[in-house]
C-alpha cells in the first residue's frame, strides 16, 4: 500500500492543523493507521492510531484531548486533526499503515508501511 501525507504547515501557537493520507488499494478498510512524528534531534515518536475493525483510538500522553485521529473508508484516508498546538508539536508527521494491527499495536509494532513526512511548524 502507498500512503501520501499532506497538510502540514506553519501555525502559530494555539492554532490547529488538520493532516490527512490518503492511500492506494482496495483493502484500505483492512489496516490499521497511524500518525508518528520526528522532531529534529529526536528519535521518531507515536502520536496516534486507530485500529482496522474500528474500537476506539489510541493517543500519546502528549497529545491526548488536543488531537483526533479518524479515517474515511469511502476515500481511502486517514486524518489527524491538531488543536491547541504547541511549539514542542513541531516536527516531520508520518502516517504509517499495517493490516490487521490493532490501535494499540501500531504503538508497538514498527509498521511496515510508511508516507512520506509532511513538516509542521508551531511558532510561538
Amino acid at each position: 500500500v502507498q500512503l501520501q501525507a499532506s497538510g502540514g504547515g506553519l501555525v502559530q501557537a494555539g492554532g490547529s492543523l488538520r493532516l490527512s493520507c490518503a492511500t492506494s488499494g482496495r483493502t484500505f478498510s483492512t489496516y490499521a493507521l497511524g500518525w508518528f512524528r520526528q522532531a529534529p534531534g529526536k528519535e521518531r515518536e507515536f502520536v496516534a492510531a486507530i485500529g482496522w475493525s474500528g474500537g476506539s483510538p489510541y493517543y500519546a500522553d502528549s497529545v491526548k484531548g488536543r488531537f483526533t485521529i479518524s479515517r474515511d473508508n469511502a476515500k481511502n484516508t486517514v486524518y489527524l486533526q491538531m488543536n491547541s498546538l504547541k511549539p514542542e508539536d513541531t516536527a516531520v508527521y508520518y502516517c504509517a499503515a499495517d493490516r490487521f494491527n490493532t490501535a494499540q499495536g501500531m504503538a508497538k509494532i514498527p509498521a511496515p508501511y510508511w508516507g512520506q513526512g509532511t513538516q509542521v511548524t508551531v511558532s510561538s
